[in-house]
């Protein structure tokens, strides 16, 4: 019988082998607008943008103001075109909202943003760094320093993709606007004065470029290079989880302490996961594209993502990362309870992050956690502050689309796939949720996993080969879609 089905089975992959998979739709590339500047000419003005120690601090929208404001000064320097002929607004504590009028007010405008500020260096790392973190040193193929990757690498190309196109003449149908945040790090409230800029004057934007994606040149499931594009990411929860008992002596304690039962409750919350699968956002659109690239019988099951989901879905349950794109997580990440050793809390409590999926809201969350803990005594569960649900996933359909990714294809290694992909972290271009039609993140550099590992870490650095690739790139897709009237 076992052989029976083994063949039925066998005869079914053949079937199905024979009709063959939908292939994945890739864009038709654009070609490229490159710009006039030199790699070493864009080295050097991201070197000098390095040594500002522009660094956010949560809760201080003042601190390392002289930094902020002389690096501002430099940008109005060095782009000097951008900073006449564009409108600067701005928006609160040195967030800057720049304009340029297209010639058709009808049309909706394009905006690309760029935060200013970096993360510090933690205390007793900065001898770990081959560079000094904020010399900017150009070396070895490489622009180092805090801020080369996230984000001033994309800041500058972005400006200087502006300055050159003014430089030719440009003077778009469509308004484009270039957004620069002071504290994406801390908060991201540059970005919703942004947003707010628009709603306020009934504007909504076609679609929102920011970082995120990239050319990932050893993607994990190929070892290839692909241009992820992400068109989602995840919300943003923190919850409080509170467990209660009575106190006294610990020579005579209950059946569980408030310790006890708080154990009890995270450990009822991380065996009840949430949804796991390829459903509610563009993993399965993801797998199609990059299926050509696969070996054997795990390109074979890519390329029919619904046929073949909860075997793939099991699969990419094994790794951290990749789970963590299938579903909404759950992290406790501080604990603390009781005061000495011999005398019972009455309290113990636990913060979770959840990094929410696409397809579950911050209420659905907290009714699933809490849920989970049903029938313990003295367990409750609050979030610690107001949350972010996921923004909605932008269309891969469409004009907007053909033109983001149709640079991407032009952009990247010949042969590599553009895919839209789902950003597990956060960006501030949720301010934008209901101010555009789509949101975009994506940074053409070329970049390697370890590249990316070395983002708010040590050493972190890009190549100076990416620049004039990154500029090209903002120009192509600030020419194309500054002269469309898609509606």
């Amino acid at each position: 019988m076992k052989t029976h089905y083994q063949g039925l089975l066998a005869a079914a992959v053949l079937a199905l082998a024979a009709c063959g998979a939908p292939e994945a739709t890739q864009p038709d590339p654009i070609e490229p607008a490159p710009g006039p500047l030199s790699e070493t000419a864009l080295a050097e003005q991201l070197s000098d943008a390095i040594r500002f120690q522009t660094i956010s601090r949560r809760g201080e929208p003042e601190h390392a103001m002289e930094a902020f404001t002389a690096f501002r000064a430099w940008l109005a320097q060095t782009y000097p075109r951008t900073f006449s002929e564009l409108a600067v607004d701005d928006l609160g504590y040195g967030t800057l909202w720049l304009t340029l009028q297209g010639g058709d007010a009808t049309l909706a405008p394009i905006v690309f943003i760029a935060h200013q500020d970096v993360v510090p260096v933690e205390p007793g790392t900065q001898d770990q760094w081959t560079h000094p973190a904020f010399d900017g040193r150009i070396a070895d193929g490489y622009v180092w320093g805090r801020g080369a990757l996230d984000m001033k690498g994309h800041l500058v190309t972005l400006l200087a993709a502006m300055e050159t196109l003014l430089e030719d003449g440009f003077t778009p149908r469509r308004t484009i606007h270039i957004g620069l945040g002071h504290d994406e790090e801390v908060g991201g409230a540059g970005a919703r004065a942004m947003a707010a800029w628009l709603d306020a004057r009934d504007r909504r934007a076609w679609f929102v470029i920011d970082e995120g994606g990239a050319v990932v040149m050893d993607f994990p499931l190929t070892g290839k290079p692909v241009a992820m594009i992400a068109v989602g990411e995840k919300g943003f929860l923190t919850v409080e989880v509170t467990a209660r008992a009575r106190g006294g002596h610990s020579s005579t304690p209950p059946e569980r302490t408030a310790v006890g039962q708080l154990a009890e409750a995270l450990t009822r919350i991380q065996e009840n996961p949430f949804d796991q699968s390829l459903e509610g956002g563009p993993v399965k659109d993801m797998l199609r594209a990059v299926a050509p690239d696969m070996d054997g019988m795990a390109g074979f099951a890519a390329a029919r993502p619904g046929l073949f989901g909860p075997l793939i879905a099991g699969r990419m349950r094994e790794d951290d990362a990749a789970r963590a794109m299938l579903g909404t997580t759950i992290a406790p990440t501080v604990i603390s309870g009781g005061v000495v050793e011999n005398v019972l809390p009455q309290e113990a409590r636990a913060l979770i992050n959840l990094r929410l999926h696409p397809r579950d809201t911050g209420e659905e969350a907290i009714a699933h956690l809490r849920n989970a803990v049903e029938g313990l005594d003295g367990v409750t569960i609050e979030p610690i502050s107001a949350w972010s649900d996921a923004p909605p996933v932008a269309s891969t359909d469409g004009p907007a689309w053909a033109i983001v990714a149709g640079a991407a294809a032009s952009h990247a290694p010949e042969g590599a796939p553009v895919t839209p992909g789902l950003l597990v972290a956060t960006t501030e271009i949720r301010a934008f949720a209901n101010s555009a039609d789509n949101l975009y993140r994506f940074n053409p550099g070329r970049m390697t996993l370890a590249d990316l590992a070395r983002i708010h870490g040590d050493d972190e650095r890009i190549a100076t080969a990416n620049l004039p690739i990154m500029v090209s790139y903002f120009r192509t897709v600030m020419r194309e879609a500054g002269m469309s009237e898609a509606r």
